[in-house]
């Protein structure tokens, strides 16, 4: 094994999803086979119906394979039970969603918590690691308020705060932007490139090229297969310096 699959945190080898529509078997995944490096910044494109959803859903363990091997950080999850993906989700994969995802009637440091709630962590060590996430993200004077009590850029750094909590392999972050107004959404962008900075592994599925511009990596779907696997030339923050 090369030092490059050793230090892969995501193999996925001829990937395939086939849904039966009635009587209409459909190709989402056509033979995919991707591999992300530990500290990568990708971003995932494509068209309406290329297969971007599914691939997202096959690596954050939300769904599984018709065939085709996937392996997440060593573990061989695409023959996994709902059961043990769902252990491997909480443990491995940090999800940032476009709709934030955040409980309403819940603090920001309560909606933080909840992945180490899941993971068994006891509550004197749950709050000290959520108030540090929040922290980090720019949110240490927010921690007890409500959702509807933030702009939309601060509910989705709390997402992104509670996406962190369990230190996982990868960020999985779905059109992070997409309800967010432009300079909101850089702002989001530039908390992104700090955590990519700090050695986090970031996949970014999005269909703004402004967006995936900030990435390092470009793997554009087509039909269910990779058209195109790419760097990323000029990265949009690459040349300037973070505080």
């Amino acid at each position: 094994m090369s030092n490059a699959q050793r230090d892969a945190v995501i193999q996925i080898e001829n990937l395939t999803r086939v849904y039966q529509m009635g009587e209409t078997e459909v190709r989402a995944l056509a033979g995919v086979s991707l591999e992300v490096q530990r500290n990568e910044y990708i971003a995932i494109m494509g068209p309406s119906g290329s297969g971007k959803s599914t691939l997202m859903n096959m690596i954050g363990c939300l769904d599984t394979p018709s065939s085709g091997e996937y392996v997440l950080n060593g573990n061989r999850v695409s023959q996994m039970n709902d059961s043990d993906l769902a252990e491997v989700r909480n443990r491995e994969i940090g999800f940032v969603f476009q709709t934030f995802n955040l409980l309403p009637r819940t603090s920001c440091l309560a909606n933080v918590e909840l992945p180490l709630i899941y993971a068994g962590v006891k509550a004197s060590d749950r709050k000290e690691r959520a108030l540090e996430v929040l922290d980090k993200v720019g949110l240490g004077d927010r921690v007890d308020h409500k959702p509807n009590e933030l702009s939309g850029g601060q509910r989705q750094r709390v997402a992104i705060a509670r996406a962190l909590v369990n230190s996982p392999s990868i960020l999985l972050a779905d059109e992070p932007t997409g309800n967010l107004d432009t300079k909101t959404g850089d702002e989001i962008m530039l908390l992104f490139e700090e955590l990519y900075r700090a050695g986090n592994t970031i996949i970014l599925v999005t269909h703004e090229n402004d967006i995936a511009n900030y990435a390092r990596r470009i793997v554009r779907l087509r039909d269910g297969l990779v058209e195109k696997d790419v760097p990323v030339l000029n990265p949009v923050l690459e040349k300037e310096t973070i505080a």
